[in-house]
């Protein structure tokens, strides 16, 4: 495994995924969100956090595909399905908001856990096309 080419990847990664998701969070979404404000009422964090964040989750999921790079095909068709089977992954605990959270729409649950699968294909296909071997 080439460690410097994984955090480069993840790094990059992670830069374009917070990207992503600003657009479908912030742009897309973001008129949906200020008609629950019972569930949206905290103050916004930081965008740098959220940076910081992606970052890191990207570093981590590029360090877990150079480790399986073997299970994958080739450049970022074999990142982007990498990136679909991650994102199963995290698709599902995004139902868990609607059970904790009082008044979270479960529709909701659905939008983010696609935007969460959405995400990790683009990431994926990022990190295909950066780690090639």
């Amino acid at each position: 495994m080439n460690w410097s080419k994984a955090i480069l990847a993840g790094v990059v990664a992670g830069i374009v995924v917070n990207v992503s998701d600003f657009v479908m969070h912030g742009l897309i979404m973001g008129e949906t969100y200020t008609k629950y404000p019972t569930v949206f009422s905290q103050e916004q964090a930081s965008p740098l956090y959220f940076a910081a964040i992606s970052v890191c989750i990207g570093i981590t999921a590029a360090i877990l595909f150079a480790k399986t790079r073997g299970s994958w095909g080739a450049g970022w068709q074999g990142g982007a399905t990498y990136g679909f089977f991650l994102g199963l992954v995290a698709f599902f605990p995004n139902f868990y908001d609607s059970l904790v959270i009082a008044d979270f729409p479960y529709y909701l649950s659905w939008c983010w856990g696609g935007i969460t699968l959405i995400g990790a294909v683009i990431g994926g296909a990022v990190l295909g096309a950066i780690y090639k071997s």
